[in-house]
């Protein structure tokens, strides 16, 4: 979170000026890059959340199958 060494206090990404400065005194903040800067560095599901959903899947389909074909 971006400190101001003047104001002496945090601010929020969102509170900041679109230019990452202070709105009180207008300081230079080290901001953080927009969410949507470079779409290489967004998080994915894990491997094995993946698998879960599948097999999750795969289970409905069977008992779905069983109840109304069995």
């Amino acid at each position: 979170m971006p400190w101001c060494e003047d104001c002496e206090k945090y601010w929020a990404p969102s509170a900041m000026t679109p230019d990452g400065e202070c709105r009180d005194c207008g300081a230079d903040l080290d901001a953080p890059d927009p969410a949507g800067a470079d779409p290489s560095d967004e998080e994915r599901a894990p491997w094995h959340f993946k698998l879960l959903i599948v097999m999750l899947v795969v289970y409905l389909v069977y008992r779905g199958y069983e109840m109304f074909f069995a």
